[in-house]
């Protein structure tokens, strides 16, 4: 199996019965001028009520014995929206009855093997709120390589699930997205936004 096997071979439109995952919405809402417009918007029918949480993103740093510096664990997965393999963090959605720190622990261990604990949970963010309500939100992650299960780490990936998982150091990532860019692979919004903050910090001196 490649990731480069990934290809969209047709698209037509989804009607409202096929939808599992998301739905298609005209919203009807009066603007700062009272007037009445209309908006569409994607909705994911999947949220968990309890956390009002969709997905948990996991930025997972982790530092080997003797290594040059920290580094972060990536994912490469093919997706079909963007007809690219994307290069993303390790992520998934929240299960109902389980706090955003535990679907990140959970889908770590799922999708990289690796055991970590939760350090710091970001606020509630929104990809792209001109488009969609979806949110997730972003837990940091110390990935302890002394550990004996950290050592081989195998993911436990479901049967339509093919991704791979790397590290990168943390000093280089900015410019490892702009020459994965190159190589044809699509950036995610929040791989892109964490390492162009990193080299604003550096540029900045803060």
């Amino acid at each position: 199996m490649s990731l480069t096997n990934g290809k969209v071979i047709s698209s037509e439109p989804l009607a409202p019965i096929e939808g599992q995952w998301i739905k298609l919405v005209k919203l009807t809402y009066n603007d700062y001028k009272n007037q009445t417009r209309t908006w569409e918007s994607a909705e994911r029918t999947t949220r968990a009520k309890v956390s009002g949480v969709d997905g948990v993103g996991i930025l997972a740093i982790l530092e080997r014995p003797g290594g040059a510096g920290p580094e972060i664990l990536l994912q490469k997965q093919f997706r079909p929206p963007l007809n690219q393999v994307a290069i993303e963090l390790p992520a998934g959605l929240v299960d109902e009855g389980e706090s955003v720190q535990e679907a990140a622990v959970r889908e770590l261990r799922e999708e990289t093997g690796f055991v970590g604990t939760v350090s710091e949970m970001s606020p509630i963010m929104f990809n792209d709120p001109g488009m969609t309500n979806t949110n997730t939100a972003i837990c940091s992650v110390h990935i302890d390589m002394s550990l004996p299960e950290n050592q081989n780490p195998q993911p436990s990936l479901e049967d339509d699930e093919f991704i791979e998982s790397f590290t990168t150091p943390l000093a280089t990532l900015y410019d490892e997205c702009k020459r994965l860019e190159a190589a044809g692979y699509a950036i995610d919004a929040r791989v892109g936004t964490f390492a162009q903050g990193i080299e604003l910090t550096k540029r900045m001196k803060l």
